[in-house]
Parts: structure tokens; C-alpha cells; sequence
């Protein structure tokens, strides 16, 4: 299918101006002549919306700080993934042997500018937190407003648990510019006297964040809580780091840089995948700098040698900031020194499974879905229980992208190896930024017995998906579940997924012929083409979909009700976007709940009917992936493992799932209905990524809350 089918439909319009202040500015990569927004500029736009909640004064004070810090989070990951990849693509211009962005240097032009001015918001917004925290009797300490009692502790803390940690670079007399490690952070440091009978020298110390905590909590009044950073106790110290050199004048800044973390894996048949993963890992260690952060304040002569020494040009995302850095930290900010604690709301027993003393005989009575995190994660977990102690189960397979530290499901499947049953872990190595803590996963499962398979060459295995075999007599029953979120009890606390957990013949049939093109040694793809029930990538599902819209489409124009909902985190596959502005210009409703990147246009005077896009961002992270079509008043409901991406539909193995169960698809479209009447925490995506908020009309509807009541009221069968 050509991509330019929906060209003469493609120019979008401008829309109205919001009085909502903007931290996303429009830039020149989102111009008229594009068929889509730049996808680098929408994953802005989406932080920007993370931004939005740091500065939103109804959000708890705790939660703000978390917001900071999840907006440093995400940017730190844009910068080693996609700013690295497009510095790729400019040096290596048409000669790339790869998909390119058709003016990659623009682009990072585009990004510097809007993360600048993303910067500056982020400083006032921290300044304005800092002055309530203040109110609240939490004051931040710098070396300079300590009182004696504080000093004396800092000092020994100092002695106690710092000096150990750190060794002091004099960077000056190293003829090669020592490593420095992309999550860490560094003091700058200027050794100097008062008097200048010495000449100045140059120092670096790195912060060692990864073994003690960033916040000290110091001896306080009463009713007062004071905190330091652990940079501010070495500013502190410093004259009592260098007293052997003679100087008496220190002067330090915060600097950190930021690397390509973007891994080479090599197509060597010869080498495994382990070795090309470890060999990656060690490489992304030393990967090129692609982002550079200091202090606006820091002293003129040290940042210009240290670009120097650092190979950085004016030309480099140089990003001048505040006096602290690495605020992703502040995910962790201390919570016990707030008064008021935070009130996250309690997950429900899914009612089926009250005092059900069976998950496994529940599911074979009736499809249930699990809505997380409204829904306990628990649920899972004793499924699996269950399964590993039940001596009928003979076999338990499933898929693992993302783990908790402490998996409570890896202790479930080791137990059944324990216990006799044959396990196998499609565990995927190639989890961007788990791939250590999967390479060690592997070593405990296949320690313990269990089958582990690392997926398929040349493809990460992003499907979530579950099978458990029981044999009774001469009888086999399956059970399982398709998901839209990873086997991890710690996110699922958080990530807004949809879980079915099924003994459907057809889906678990499918569910085995997955398994069975992932065990084979060729990967034959006649596994996939088998399956009739899961749609599948990267088999069918780019197809399906595409088939899905192209029926609404033919409704529309025989002047049929037709209509779209599509919920996912990404849109940015140009085919897909394409179609639906095909559907858009027959006049379907298209209504879209995007978390992250969108890089569709919603809006064109040439269309019948423009797109409806939000994006909720708010207490938990919306994860799920869900699509309804209309389907002539017989609507098709899924859940799949999938955004709307290249990767995913092309380069992943993925799965989605037709709900066929009419209260579970009846339940799934009233929770979308709820997400899409919802006024609160809701931005409105329009063609200039402004993120307007939706206003609110009468009785204000915050999603999560409603979704949150209308599951903890519903009663079932």
C-alpha cells in the first residue's frame, strides 16, 4: 500500500489559540509541509504534559516533586536513546543504511530549543515547590546554612560514610580525560586562594549516589525537617578533601553528562546473544556524549576546558541549568518528612476471586479481566501459585519483558520446576535498560531448572501472554491470560493494564502456536499464520487493523454509523495514521486516548469529520493498549500488547486479543467512555501539540477516580 494514499487530505489546519500557559512550543519541524508531526517533538509535547502535573497546585506536594523527577527520568532516556539515534543519522546522512528522519539536524535544533525552554519551566516550577515546602517546615540545606549541630553531623556523616566513597580526580594532570559514567553525577570543582600565590587547578569528584542516598535528613527542631544533599556534605567538606594541597578557596558546581545508550548488537551468528548483550552493555557504558549539563553558574574558564577535554562543541546539546541535577532522584525524595501522607487508593479483590479457594476453577467457569491497578496484581500471582503446587499441571509457560526486582512470579514458576512441572520463560534480553537484570534473571531460572528461550533473532518479544496445562485422567485443559502490561508486581501497582485471564480453547490454542514458533529453532513463521483467534505482529496485525479501519470507512460512506476509539501510549506508524486519515475524511468518528506520542494531525478542513484526541496523564501511568470499532452497531473490542508503531508492528512479536465476552467488552468500552467524558487531568491534542486542558462543563469528571468507583460497584454473576 502506497504511503501517500490520504496526501491530498494531509494539510492540516491551525487551531485556535489556548490562554493555557504552553511549555511545548511549536517548532519548525511541525510545519504545515509534513504529512505527520515529527515523532521526537510529540515525545516532547508528552513531557511537557508530565511537566503540566509538577505545576498543577491541587496535586499533593510529595507527587509534584515526583512529577520533577519523572520528567527528568523520561528526558535522560530520550537523550541516550533518540537524540543519540538522530546524531546517528546526521553523521552518517543518506549513506545510513537505515530509516532516516528526513532533516535529522533540524530536528536537533528543534529538540535543544524546546528542552531550553522545558528547562527554564522546570526551574520555576522546583522554585515555587521549594517556597511550599518551606510552609510545610522542609527546607533544603546547602553547605552554607548549616548551624553548628548540623555541621558536626555532616561532618561525621562525612567521615563515616562518604570519604570512603569517593576519590577525588585532578583532572588537570590526567593526560587522558578520565570516564565519566553516564547516570552519575560530578562536582566541578575549582581549587583557588585567596591570596593567588598558587596557581588555580581543576578538580572532579562523582556524587556516589548509587551506594548512599542523595537526601540526609539532619537534626532538626521540632515540627522541622531539614535535608541535604549528599553533594551539598562534600561542598561541605572539601576543604578537608584537598587540605594537603595548600589551597584555602573552593568553588563547586554540579555537572553530568548524559550518553548514546543505544546497544550494537552485531548479526554474527556465531556469537550468542548473551555475549552480544554483555558486549553491548559494556560499550553503552562509554557510548558518545549526546547531552551536556552544568550549572548556569558555574566558573567560565572550567566549562570551557571541560568541553575541551570533553570533545563537546557549541554545537552539542549543551543544557545549562540550576544548581541540582539528576533530579530523577527526587522520585525518592524522603515521604516521612511530609505531615500529611499520601492517600493512594487500596486495589480490590477482583469480586470473583472473593474467597474463591481456585483461581484456575473460576476461569474455567467464565472469562475474567483484571483492570489494574484498580484490580489486585495478586490475582496473578496465585494463579501461578496455584498452577506450580496443583500436581494435575503439567507445564507452565510464559513471557517476561519487565520484572520487579523481588519477582514474586519468578518465585512462583521456580517453586513449580520445584514441584515437577516442565517451565518455560520467554525472557527478553533485549529489554532497553533491563537487560542486565534480565541476563541475571536467566542465570537464576536456568539454576534452577527452568527452560529459559531469549526470543527471536533480529525482534524483541514484547507479547504478554501465559499458558498452564492440566491433565486430568485423559483429559487436558489449558489456562492462561493475554495482558497488556509486563509481569511485574511493582508497576502493575501503578500502570493502568487490562488482564484476561481465559480457559478459551481457541485463544490458548493460539496462545501455543506462539510458544511453538518461539521454541522452534528456525522460528518458522507457519506457527503464526496458524493462528485464528489472536492477531498477531509481525504476522498479521499491521493487516487486520488496517482491515478493521477500511469496514468503518466503507459504513461511513454508505452513510452507516461508524466509528473508532483507540487507546494506546504511541501512534506514530505513518501507514496507520494515514488510514485513519482516510476514515477521518469518510466521515468516521475517530476518537483517540494517547498517553504519549501522537504524531497524527487531528484536524483538516478537508476531512468530514476531525479526530478527537486526549491524553491523560495523572496518578497512574495509562499503559493499556484497547481498539473498538463499530462495526455497524456490533462492536469489536481488543486489548493487544502493541502501540501503534513500526517497531511494534513490524519488528515485535505481539499479540491482541477479540474480547468476545459481552460483559467483559460492555465493561471495557464503559471504562474507554469513562476516559474520554473525563474533564479533569485531560489534554486536548491538537495540531500544534499546545496541550491544552480539556475544560471542564458542568460536573467535573476526573477518569481514574470514576474508573476506580464504577469497579469497586460493579457486582458480578
Amino acid at each position: 500500500m502506497k504511503l501517500d494514499s490520504a496526501a491530498s487530505a494531509l494539510e492540516p489546519v491551525k487551531t485556535k489559540k489556548s490562554p493555557v500557559k504552553k511549555i511545548t512550543k511549536t517548532s519548525k519541524s511541525v510545519s504545515s509541509k509534513r504529512k505527520t508531526i515529527v515523532r521526537d517533538i510529540s515525545w516532547l509535547s508528552f513531557n511537557a504534559r508530565v511537566l503540566q502535573e509538577a505545576a498543577d497546585t491541587t496535586v499533593p506536594l510529595y507527587e509534584r516533586i515526583r512529577f520533577l523527577g519523572i520528567f527528568s527520568n523520561n528526558l535522560d532516556e530520550f537523550f541516550r536513546v533518540r537524540v543519540a539515534t538522530l546524531k546517528r543519522m546526521d553523521i552518517m546522512g543518506r549513506s545510513a543504511k537505515m530509516h532516516l528522519e528526513e532533516n535529522p539536524d533540524e530536528i536537533l535544533q528543534d529538540i535543544q530549543s524546546t528542552v531550553i525552554s522545558q528547562q527554564a519551566e522546570f526551574n520555576r516550577i522546583w522554585h515555587e515547590i521549594e517556597e511550599e515546602l518551606k510552609h510545610e517546615k522542609i527546607t533544603l540545606h546547602t553547605e552554607k546554612q548549616l548551624n553548628r549541630e548540623q555541621q558536626k553531623f555532616v561532618q561525621n556523616y562525612f567521615n563515616e560514610e562518604v570519604r570512603t566513597n569517593i576519590i577525588p580526580l585532578m583532572i588537570e594532570g590526567i593526560q587522558q580525560m578520565p570516564y565519566l559514567r553516564d547516570k552519575s553525577i560530578y562536582l566541578a570543582v575549582v581549587l583557588a586562594r585567596e591570596d593567588n600565590s598558587i596557581r588555580q587547578k581543576f578538580a572532579l569528584i562523582e556524587v556516589p549516589r548509587a551506594v548512599l542516598s542523595r537526601f540526609i535528613i539532619l537534626p532538626s527542631k521540632e515540627g522541622e525537617h531539614s535535608i541535604m544533599l549528599l553533594e551539598d556534605v562534600i561542598r561541605y567538606n572539601l576543604p578537608h578533601i584537598f587540605s594537603y594541597f595548600g589551597y584555602d578557596k573552593f568553588s563547586s558546581w554540579v555537572i553530568k553528562v548524559t550518553r548514546d545508550a543505544e546497544l550494537d548488537i552485531d548479526n554474527d551468528i556465531s556469537t550468542s546473544i548473551i555475549h552480544q548483550i554483555e558486549k553491548g552493555l559494556k560499550a553503552r557504558r562509554k557510548g558518545k556524549p549526546v547531552r551536556f549539563i552544568y550549572d548556569q553558574q558555574i566558573d567560565p574558564l572550567l566549562l570551557e576546558y571541560l568541553m575541551r577535554r570533553l570533545g563537546l562543541s557549541k554545537k552539542d546539546n549543551l543544557i545549562p541549568g540550576g544548581r541540582i541535577h539528576n533530579f530523577k532522584d527526587f522520585m525518592d525524595f524522603p515521604e516521612r518528612v511530609f505531615t500529611r501522607e499520601r492517600m493512594r487508593r487500596k486495589t480490590l479483590v477482583h469480586p470473583l476471586f472473593h474467597n474463591a479457594p481456585s483461581v484456575m476453577k473460576v476461569m474455567q467457569e467464565q472469562d475474567v479481566m483484571l483492570h489494574l491497578p484498580y484490580h489486585s496484581f495478586d490475582t496473578v500471582i496465585d494463579l501461578l501459585r496455584e498452577a506450580a503446587m496443583d500436581p494435575e499441571v503439567t507445564t507452565i509457560k510464559i513471557t517476561a519483558y519487565r520484572l520487579a526486582r523481588n519477582s514474586k512470579i519468578i518465585n512462583a514458576l521456580i517453586n513449580a520446576v520445584r514441584n515437577g512441572k516442565q517451565v518455560v520463560v520467554v525472557l527478553e534480553l533485549r529489554a532497553r535498560f533491563d537487560e542486565e537484570a534480565n541476563l541475571q534473571w536467566k542465570e537464576r531460572l536456568e539454576e534452577e531448572g527452568v527452560k529459559v528461550i531469549f526470543g527471536v533473532p533480529g525482534m524483541k518479544v514484547h507479547a504478554k501472554l501465559c499458558v498452564i496445562k492440566k491433565r486430568s485422567g485423559n483429559t487436558t485443559t489449558q489456562y492462561g491470560f493475554v495482558s497488556t502490561g509486563n509481569m511485574n508486581e511493582r508497576t502493575a501497582k501503578v500502570y493502568g493494564d487490562h488482564c484476561l485471564l481465559t480457559a478459551n480453547r481457541n485463544i490458548m490454542a493460539d496462545i501455543n502456536r506462539i510458544f511453538a514458533y518461539l521454541e522452534s529453532p528456525r522460528h518458522d513463521v507457519k506457527h503464526l499464520q496458524a493462528c485464528k483467534t489472536l492477531i498477531v505482529s509481525p504476522h498479521n496485525m499491521r493487516r487486520f487493523f488496517i482491515r478493521m479501519i477500511d469496514r468503518e470507512i466503507r459504513n461511513a460512506r454508505r452513510k452507516k454509523p461508524a466509528s473508532i476509539i483507540l487507546k494506546m501510549n504511541s501512534l506514530s506508524d505513518d501507514e496507520m495514521i494515514f488510514k485513519l486519515y482516510d476514515a477521518a475524511k469518510a466521515g468516521v468518528e475517530v476518537k483517540l486516548i494517547i498517553r504519549g506520542i501522537c504524531c497524527a494531525y487531528t484536524e483538516n478542513k478537508k476531512w468530514k469529520r476531525n479526530m478527537e484526541a486526549v491524553s491523560i496523564i495523572d496518578e497512574y501511568l495509562e499503559h493499556a493498549r484497547v481498539f473498538v470499532f463499530h462495526n455497524n452497531g456490533q462492536e469489536k473490542v481488543y486489548i493487544a500488547s502493541s502501540d501503534w508503531m513500526i517497531r511494534n508492528l513490524d519488528h515485535r512479536v505481539e499479540a491482541a486479543a477479540s474480547i468476545e465476552d459481552p460483559v467483559i467488552r460492555q465493561e471495557l468500552i464503559e471504562i474507554l467512555n469513562i476516559q474520554l467524558n473525563s474533564n479533569v487531568k485531560v489534554r486536548i491534542i491538537d495540531n500544534d501539540q499546545r496541550n491544552a486542558y480539556k475544560h471542564a462543563s458542568g460536573r467535573k469528571v476526573r477518569a481514574q477516580l470514576e474508573i476506580a468507583k464504577y469497579l469497586a460497584e460493579k457486582s458480578y454473576t
